[in-house]
């Protein structure tokens, strides 16, 4: 019966932690959403909003990671179990780059409307890339949330969707500066805020990868051999 109560009381902990991950993924979905708007509208009060919510975000990672150590060191959980813990613990970490993220492409707005500078060129190009972004990384915590092997399986699959979309936009860029050379500066400032919503769609993937090694204890990072095992078995 003790063995039973304990074990009660680990779910209930594991359940409060994961919660509280998949809040700080829906602050970090609406980072980027207002991020993205932000330099689209040239809105700096967006911006702003964006940095306020970065802080949030940095702490809740900061708590949860203090409560996973608290949990394993109390509990001492031993396979699935602790692989889901380490498993949390990456999924925040990329959650919290991928708010940095957004948060660079926030203060690039704020500098733009604090300038006066004018980046028409480019930023409707960003546009569909973005929303590929925030898709993967809202269906990368959904998979978190079910540990569902199958959706994370397919968020890996289409992760170089996100990957086409800027080798695309650094074409376009090409083109622009060839065209108007006076463009270099806009163009460099795109190609960096391109870069970022890039890596959030890697952030998502490696959220999927995480789920993954939760369900099955297979590290499929940088292991293409390892993922079609896994994909070839669903």
């Amino acid at each position: 019966m003790e063995k039973q109560h304990l074990s009660s009381q680990f779910d209930a902990e594991i359940n409060a932690v994961s919660t509280r991950v998949l809040e700080m993924g829906g602050q970090v979905e609406s980072q980027l959403a207002q991020a993205i708007y932000a330099l689209r509208h040239l809105d700096i009060e967006a911006a702003r909003n964006v940095l306020q919510v970065e802080k949030r975000v940095n702490q809740m990672e900061v708590d949860i990671d203090g409560d996973i150590a608290q949990i394993i060191a109390k509990r001492q959980p031993t396979a699935r179990d602790l692989r889901l813990l380490m498993a949390i613990s990456k999924t925040i970490a990329n959650l919290e780059r991928a708010g940095d993220e957004a948060s660079r492409i926030a203060r690039m707005a704020r500098d733009i409307v604090e300038s006066g500078s004018s980046v028409a060129i480019g930023i409707s190009d960003l546009q569909h890339a973005s929303d590929l972004a925030i898709d993967q990384l809202r269906k990368s915590l959904d998979a978190f949330a079910r540990l569902d092997e199958k959706a994370a399986v397919d968020i890996v699959e289409t992760d170089r969707s996100i990957d086409d979309e800027f080798d695309g936009f650094t074409r376009k860029v090409i083109t622009y500066v060839m065209e108007d050379p006076r463009a270099i500066s806009t163009m460099l400032d795109m190609m960096f805020v391109a870069k970022a919503i890039e890596r959030i769609g890697d952030h998502a993937k490696s959220i999927a990868e995480a789920v993954i090694y939760i369900v099955r204890g297979t590290d499929v990072r940088h292991n293409k051999e390892a993922f079609r095992e896994v994909a070839g078995s669903l």
